[in-house]
């Protein structure tokens, strides 16, 4: 009886349940009244865009420019659901999910067309970058300084040249223009008046927009640019007398990265001590037992500039020649110079946040659609 009840029962169950109606009229208008919302919501993106790039614009220069157009962008969202009513959207009928779809829209459109605007070729306000180097920033009488400019622009230099002044106690030595070599400029002087003290010089560029950029430097000659204050060394052979316990320090002035000297025709390389003098001793290999040494100090300094392979250097080299009695101690010679690490190619990586933003703007997109076509299956 229980089981015949209970089949009775499941019975009246399948009688019971009917299919639901399906109201397509109500659904077509439900998914024409989205296609608007959508559209509605990014038309109004690309105005308030619009609009956001004229406060950008007037704004130049000012320190809070991102910060008030950016509140603008996100406080003009109240305006979509004016725009809804006025319209005659079922706002209700929309749903969180719906109204949530709409900002999105309105927000990743607002983004991606104002960061299009803001920058080339639709608009440019930011001057020529200049990154500049002496190489060295102090040279030894007869030496060379390279100076070395890595120029760059969103959008172009102007006619690709740069125009370069050069001065010494407030006299113009040279003031030209100078053609840029994939945006590196290089010049190299070469004193031959043998002039002792600071040099400053000046490279202005301007872009194809009118913006310019200017760049000071200095650099300066100097006789004492590198020395050995100990142990004092003769100008002529053979010298003070030198023991494998003796301290050879070498001062340098100027920031290097590289510091050896040559004795007897072998290169020895040199470390910076805590004092700052860079030091050796006759312990290194080279040196020789119960010689006359003749030492000759050499220092160089690189430069990479960010994302260009190429690199740029120069040598500062002793004008004097240092001379030495060379002990006959048994350690002389026995110890193997340091290895130098040399400066490589600076890689950073460029955020490309136009880029980001547009994928994310994409991405964004194709979620609303997929989600708007699944809706419109159920």
């Amino acid at each position: 009886m229980a089981k015949r009840r209970k089949e009775t029962e499941d019975e009246e169950e399948k009688v019971d349940f009917k299919m639901p109606k399906f109201d397509e009229e109500a659904f077509v208008r439900k998914e024409k009244e989205k296609i608007k919302t959508t559209f509605i919501s990014f038309v109004f993106g690309c105005i308030i865009a619009l609009i956001s790039f004229g406060f950008w614009t007037l704004l130049s220069g000012n320190p809070a420019q991102w910060t008030l157009v950016l509140l603008f962008g996100i406080f003009s969202t109240a305006w979509i659901n004016y725009l809804f009513r006025r319209f005659n959207f079922d706002i209700e009928g929309l749903g969180r999910k719906g109204l949530f779809s709409a900002y999105a829209i309105y927000i990743l459109t607002w983004i991606f067309v104002l960061i299009v605007l803001v920058n080339p070729p639709f608009y440019d306000d930011e001057p020529p970058s200049i990154e500049m180097v002496s190489l060295p920033m102090m040279q030894e009488p007869g030496g060379t300084v390279k100076i070395v400019a890595h120029v760059v622009d969103n959008m172009d230099i102007l006619d690709n040249v740069v125009d370069f002044t050069l001065k010494y106690n407030n006299t113009i030595i040279l003031n030209d223009a100078f053609p840029l070599e994939n945006n590196i400029f290089l010049y190299e002087f070469e004193n031959p008046d043998g002039l002792i003290g600071t040099f400053t010089y000046t490279l202005s560029a301007e872009d194809t927009s009118g913006y310019t950029s200017i760049h000071n430097g200095t650099f300066s000659y100097d006789p004492d640019t590198i020395r050995i204050p100990e142990p004092t060394g003769s100008d002529t052979p053979p010298g003070p007398t030198v023991r494998y316990t003796t301290d050879i320090k070498i001062d340098v002035k100027p920031d290097v990265d590289w510091v050896y000297y040559i004795i007897d025709g072998h290169m020895i390389n040199v470390t910076k001590a805590e004092s700052g003098f860079y030091t050796s001793s006759p312990r290194k290999e080279g040196w020789t037992r119960n010689s006359e040494a003749n030492l000759s100090v050499y220092a160089k300094v690189f430069y990479f500039f960010e994302n260009v392979e190429t690199g740029f250097n120069n040598t500062i080299i002793d004008t004097d020649t240092y001379y030495y009695n060379v002990s006959s101690d048994s350690e002389i010679g026995t110890e193997a110079p340091p290895s130098i690490t040399l400066p490589q190619p600076r890689y950073v990586l460029v955020p490309g946040f136009e880029a980001v933003v547009f994928l994310f703007s994409l991405l964004g997109v194709a979620l609303i659609v997929k989600y708007n076509r699944k809706q419109s299956k159920k």
